[in-house]
């Protein structure tokens, strides 16, 4: 995976910085799917970096403002309110339900954790968690 310095000693995820190429799109995104985050976010980039490096999520993350939005299907005004996963097939997931679909794609014991954040009644929990947690963003120690 490219991989991009940030100048603090920390390496961004490969499409976080908009570097006059190609935007990534739909077409793009591999099996594992894409995970677009808000780059503008401190609290969002670092939570990127600790699933990708401690996590080892083998998707592809992708700052919402580096891609091409209208190849899934989204608005920036969607990506500004919530994260989104997205696969290569059309399938769209937001806010705490792109998390679980992240959680699919880590290592073997985060796997359960997304399975079990798709029963109905987690799902609520984890939808109501993810709507904390983004409205308090700013407030919120790095990860």
């Amino acid at each position: 995976m490219d991989r991009r310095n940030t100048g603090e000693g920390r390496e961004k995820p490969s499409g976080a910085g908009h570097d006059g190429g190609m935007r990534p799109s739909l077409d793009t995104v591999p099996g594992t799917g894409a995970f677009l985050y808000d780059r503008d976010c401190g609290f969002c980039r670092r939570s990127v970096v600790l699933a990708r490096d401690r996590l080892r999520v083998r998707s592809r993350f992708v700052a919402w403002q580096d891609f091409d939005l209208d190849s899934a299907g989204l608005t920036p005004e969607q990506t500004d309110a919530s994260a989104w996963f997205v696969y290569a097939d059309g399938r769209r997931f937001s806010g705490g339900d792109a998390v679980a679909e992240l959680l699919l794609h880590g290592r073997p014991l985060t796997r359960p954790l997304g399975r079990l954040a798709r029963f109905p009644l987690l799902r609520v929990l984890n939808r109501a968690a993810y709507r904390w947690v983004s409205a308090n963003r700013h407030r919120l120690p790095l990860p």
